[in-house]
């Protein structure tokens, strides 16, 4: 069966990232993957959330400079958690033949959880990439996960999920391969 994987890249903004665990290093891990997609010819898209705190338009809704696309990328607008949900992003992977997403973001029990599930559900394989996800920082975790535990969580979650007729993979960005295979 081919392997055509696109990289994700959800939810980088100025605010979230404001308030994100790890942010500089999560931003960092994303980076080089995004060049290493472009190098090997991989579709990347860009997912911008349109939110409270992220209203289009606004400082907090811009991608962080070091992750924003280029002119000539993809780039989705979503309302909700789920990437797919009301969004072209099933018809811009479908087009460009996309078997596998590649998944990294914010936050990570949310938007990159729930767009990883959806992404099984529309057909796709899913590599989560496993420091290239991030949560919110929380000093006081209250009811919360501590962010390296929800990290870790969901990355062992991920790693014993099953789909029927998909390939689930966590891998370091390290070990990220993005050549396809027809």
């Amino acid at each position: 069966m081919p392997r055509v994987p696109a990289l994700l890249v959800i939810d980088m903004q100025n605010a979230p990232v404001a308030t994100a665990h790890r942010a500089a290093e999560t931003v960092a891990v994303i980076r080089d993957l995004r060049e290493r997609a472009r190098a090997a010819g991989a579709l990347t898209v860009t997912i911008q959330d349109q939110g409270s705190g992220t209203e289009a338009g606004t400082d907090g809704w811009q991608v962080v400079p070091e992750l924003a696309p280029a002119a000539w990328e993809v780039v989705v607008h979503k309302t909700s958690p789920d990437s797919f949900l009301d969004t072209d992003l099933d018809t811009v992977l479908t087009a460009r033949g996309v078997t596998e997403v590649v998944v990294t973001g914010f936050a990570t029990e949310i938007c990159v959880d729930t767009t990883a599930r959806q992404a099984l559900s529309h057909r796709y394989d899913v590599l989560l990439v496993a420091d290239g996800h991030t949560t919110s920082a929380r000093p006081d975790a209250g009811e919360l996960a501590p962010p390296d535990r929800s990290i870790a969580h969901h990355n062992e979650i991920y790693h014993h999920l099953a789909f029927p007729g998909r390939t689930i993979r966590v891998l370091p960005a390290s070990d990220v391969d993005f050549a396809s295979r027809r």
